[in-house]
């Protein structure tokens, strides 16, 4: 596995590595099989010149945490001088952006080197990571450095930042900035056998993100571990994380049974019970809860959700005009919200209210809640590739394909969304197994416990 964020900052200000070398590296890896598909806008000359101030500038170095080293940046997020076209070619010839966003600012003000934009689905509507419009990344294992499954049979990074995913996955970066409106961090992180933190929705400013729900809409970012996940909150959040010595056993944890360990694969049921006689060989308390209340979000967002309400909201009059441009899938998904009425989205505003409160009280007297991330592994890219028009029928069985697979891997980690809450998945799986996440969550706020958790956790999923 390449090396973390904070080793190699370490190597960096000891004198043994320097910027422009980790950079130099995580080009050769963007430029390899496994992750040239990663980036849409490779931004390699200006990422090098970045780091190479940081060689000259020792001390500007050691007081910044990024110390010169590269990050990538989902193509959902403004640049200055770049076009944000959020993975579509609807928006390839609107303006550049005359400033960066909020994250991306904040990334390089921490001495950052931004070394590209990332592929991601259309819009950042799905879980699965494809995208017509270009070449979709094979997942790869972050874990074990190597490809999930087979070069022969790649399968989907899951999305919706999949390149972002890749990127950090195959070394390509240390930090991949991304999104996560039900799920968009976590899956792919899942998927790839790395770390994602889906962090409380307002810690971070989302201004200069190409929306999909304005309700949901979280930025946060992936790493290689946890303690990686953490600076990168610092850095986003312009915040501290309190950390806290307590070993596992101080902690009361919950499993919920109820929708989160349905229909799971038998490969993710073997790595997440593994997991838990692990963590509980250590000392943990894990309660096992119904949690039933999470059964209840199937009615609740029946006509719609808000990603469909409010990404049709914003997509209406491009749509009334550009179509046939968007990737058929996605518009498909947007045009639901069109059918949501007043009182329903009102509605649904209320009722996510009374639900928040009533899970607030299920989950009362304990500090996270442990699920699988996502319930299945990742699909076979060729099962559910965009469709090509030469065969209808093989369309229509992948276009099918997608919609169920892509439904599933939504399902345990839209939960934490709907929830205002924050969530961190990191790798469960050993090396003879393809990857699979375990999810650390609870409701808003509480960001510390779960990162401390986490950090308890991974290092008793390492020795796996």
């Amino acid at each position: 596995m390449p090396s973390d964020l904070l080793a190699t900052r370490q190597r960096i200000l000891s004198g043994e590595w320097t910027a422009s070398r980790a950079v130099d590296d995580a080009i050769a890896r963007a430029r390899s099989p496994a992750g040239r598909d990663a980036y849409v806008f490779p931004r390699f000359d200006e990422a090098r010149a970045e780091a190479a101030r940081f060689d000259r500038e020792t001390t500007l170095a050691a007081r910044r945490p990024l110390a010169g080293l590269p990050f990538s940046v989902k193509d959902l997020f403004d640049v200055e001088g770049q076009v944000t076209a959020a993975g579509s070619t609807v928006l390839v010839d609107h303006p550049a952006a005359t400033a960066d966003c909020p994250a991306v600012a904040r990334l390089r003000a921490a001495g950052g080197s931004l070394i590209g934009r990332t592929h991601m689905v259309e819009f950042a509507f799905s879980g699965m990571g494809t995208n017509p419009h270009v070449a979709t990344p094979a997942a790869w294992d972050g874990r074990h450095d190597r490809p999930v499954g087979s070069h022969d049979t790649p399968r989907v990074p899951g999305g919706s930042s999949s390149g972002a995913a890749v990127s950090v996955a195959t070394g390509a970066a240390f930090i991949g900035l991304g999104s996560d409106t039900g799920g968009s961090i976590r899956i792919p992180a899942a998927l790839n056998g790395i770390v994602g933190f889906k962090n409380t929705a307002s810690r971070v400013p989302t201004a200069g993100a190409v929306p999909l729900s304005t309700t949901l809409d979280t930025v946060c970012a992936l790493t290689r571990s946890v303690r990686d996940a953490i600076l990168a909150h610092e850095i986003l959040a312009a915040r501290t994380v309190t950390l806290s010595p307590a070993p596992l056993s101080a902690y009361r944890l919950a499993v919920a049974r109820t929708v989160m360990l349905d229909a799971l694969e038998p490969a993710v049921a073997r790595a997440f019970e593994r997991s838990l006689a692990t963590l509980r060989a250590a000392g943990a308390q894990i309660d096992e809860i119904g949690l039933n209340e999470t059964a209840e979000l199937a009615g609740i967002q029946a006509t719609g959700g808000f990603s469909a309400a409010e990404s049709y909201a914003w997509h209406r009059e491009l749509l009334a005009t550009r179509a046939k441009d968007y990737d058929p899938r996605v518009a498909t998904r947007i045009r639901r919200g069109a059918t949501m009425m007043a009182h329903e989205y009102l509605d649904l505003l209320q009722a996510r209210q009374r639900w928040i409160r009533s899970m607030g009280l299920a989950l009362r007297g304990y500090d996270a809640v442990l699920s699988p991330t996502v319930p299945i592994l990742a699909p076979l890219l060729a099962d559910v590739a965009p469709a090509t028009g030469t065969d209808p029928a093989a369309d229509t069985a992948r276009d099918e394909a997608f919609f169920r697979a892509n439904a599933l891997l939504l399902r345990n980690t839209s939960v934490v969304n709907m929830l205002d809450g924050c969530a961190l998945s990191l790798p469960c799986h050993t090396p003879d197994e393809l990857p699979v996440g375990l999810m650390i969550w609870h409701a808003a706020g509480r960001d510390d416990p779960v990162l401390n958790i986490g950090l308890r956790i991974e290092e008793l999923l390492q020795i796996q």
